[in-house]
C-alpha cells in the first residue's frame, strides 16, 4: 500500500510564507511542492486540457513516488452528464498519455454536480466506455441518492472507487468499491485531534491498496500545511 497525500492545486502565491518560502519564484512553486507532498489534484483539467508540454514540464519537476490525479472535464460531468462520451473520453485520456507513460497517474476523478440525481444504469453505461487499463477512476456524488447499494455495485464491477468526500454540507459513505481508495477533505477547518484520526485511520486501513488524499485548496495554506501534518504522521 502507498498513500499519497496533496492537496487540489498547488499554484498559489498566497501559500507565502505558510508553505512556500517568501521568496520562492511561482516557476518553482511545484517543485517545492514535491518536496513537502506526494501527490496533487490537478483541478485545472476541469475546463481545459493540458498541452503535452505543460504536462512534461509537471512531470519533470517531481520525483519518481509523485502522483498527479486529474479532475474530469466539465463537458463530461457537467455539460453531456455521462451521456455518449467516447469522444470526449478519448481527448482526456489522450491528454493525460504522458502521466501514465511515466507511472506518475494517481486517480482520475468524476465529480458529478449537486443536482444530478441517481441513475445506475447511466452510470454503468458509462463505466463500460471509460474503464482503460491504468486508469484509476473514482467517482464524488454530491447527491445523496447515489448512496445505494446498486451504485456501489456498479463501481465494485468495474473497480472504480467510491471518492469519500466530506465537507461541511455532505459526508459521503466510506465503501470500498476499489482496490484503491480516494479522500477528498473538504471541511472548513480540522483540529488537530482530526488530523490525528485521519492519520491513524489511514494506518489502519493496512494492506488494502493505494489511497490518494486531497485536502481543500484555499488561498490561505492550511490544506497544504494540514496535508504535509497528516503525511509526517504516517512517516513515523
Amino acid at each position: 500500500m502507498a498513500i499519497h497525500i496533496g492537496t487540489s492545486g498547488w499554484a498559489y502565491p498566497s501559500w507565502k510564507p505558510g508553505f512556500y518560502p517568501a521568496k520562492l519564484p511561482a516557476k518553482k512553486f511545484l517543485e517545492y511542492y514535491a518536496t513537502q507532498l506526494n501527490s496533487v489534484e490537478v483541478n485545472y483539467t476541469f475546463r481545459q486540457l493540458p498541452s503535452a508540454a505543460m504536462l512534461e514540464g509537471w512531470l519533470g519537476s517531481v520525483g519518481e513516488g509523485f502522483r498527479f490525479s486529474f479532475k474530469a472535464p466539465q463537458r463530461i460531468t457537467h455539460f453531456a452528464r455521462l451521456k455518449s462520451c467516447a469522444d470526449l473520453l478519448e481527448s482526456f485520456y489522450g491528454a493525460l498519455e504522458p502521466a501514465l507513460r511515466a507511472k506518475r497517474l494517481g486517480v482520475v476523478l468524476f465529480q458529478l454536480p449537486p443536482n444530478f440525481k441517481v441513475n445506475v444504469e447511466l452510470l454503468d453505461e458509462f463505466l463500460s466506455v471509460a474503464t482503460r487499463p491504468g486508469i484509476r477512476l473514482a467517482f464524488e456524488f454530491r447527491n445523496e441518492s447515489w448512496f445505494g447499494q446498486e451504485v456501489f455495485r456498479a463501481l465494485t464491477l468495474h473497480n472504480a472507487a467510491l471518492c469519500v468526500a466530506e465537507s461541511d454540507e455532505l459526508q459521503s459513505p466510506d465503501v470500498a468499491t476499489a482496490a484503491f481508495r480516494c479522500y477528498r477533505l473538504r471541511k472548513s477547518g480540522y483540529s488537530g485531534a482530526e488530523l490525528e484520526q485521519i492519520a491513524a485511520q489511514l494506518k489502519a486501513q493496512g494492506s488494502e491498496g493505494d489511497v490518494f488524499v486531497y485536502f481543500k485548496h484555499e488561498e490561505a495554506p492550511s490544506g497544504a500545511l494540514n496535508a504535509a501534518e497528516v503525511l509526517r504522521q504516517l512517516s513515523e
